[in-house]
């Protein structure tokens, strides 16, 4: 089995869209930044806290005290304390240092899971977004595992990761 993404620009979004996207990655930092708050307590309290744990803790309040959340895609949520839980086993495996806080304008993404989102030729539907136009059709055909939508300097991108049986094309011999 092959793991390959294809990074496809999306085309002109119209303001609706472009805010969406903006929410969405605004609650994806806002909860990995609570989410490293939240670990350092639980750890100050003499707990040993996990990703899931932070992320019980954060879905029993969010309700009340984050409303907000419910504007976009759950896994833009979701997903951050999976990539916190990441870069503390990361930390702690001494492969990477202590995780710090996301800033807003820098590496801006949010995730959606396989069953969040839905591609037809070169429109992607995004959950309580609709259907969004892309430069190009997605190359690559098999299972379709994720996508994470990012902004590199003014324009939004998404990262489709499609599970393949073979590789899409083979080198020469030449090469």
């Amino acid at each position: 089995m092959l793991v390959l993404s294809h990074k496809i620009q999306i085309k002109k979004p119209t303001f609706k869209q472009e805010q969406y996207f903006r929410q969405a990655c605004g609650t994806s930092r806002f909860a990995y930044n609570w989410g490293l708050v939240e670990w350092k307590k639980q750890y100050q309290a003499g707990k040993k806290p996990t990703a899931r744990a932070v992320r019980t803790a954060f879905n029993a309040i969010k309700q009340v005290d984050f409303p907000w959340v419910f504007n976009v895609t759950k896994c833009a949520a979701e997903q951050a304390f999976i990539d916190l839980g990441t870069a503390f086993k990361r930390f702690f495996r001494h492969i990477g240092g202590y995780p710090h806080f996301k800033k807003k304008g820098t590496h801006d993404s949010f995730y959606l899971s396989n069953d969040q989102f839905k591609i037809s030729g070169n429109r992607v539907r995004i959950p309580k977004l609709g259907w969004i136009k892309l430069t190009e059709s997605l190359i690559f055909y098999g299972n379709i595992l994720s996508a994470t939508v990012s902004r590199v300097a003014k324009k939004w991108f998404i990262s489709i990761s499609v599970q393949m049986e073979t590789a899409p094309f083979k080198k020469s011999e030449n090469q």
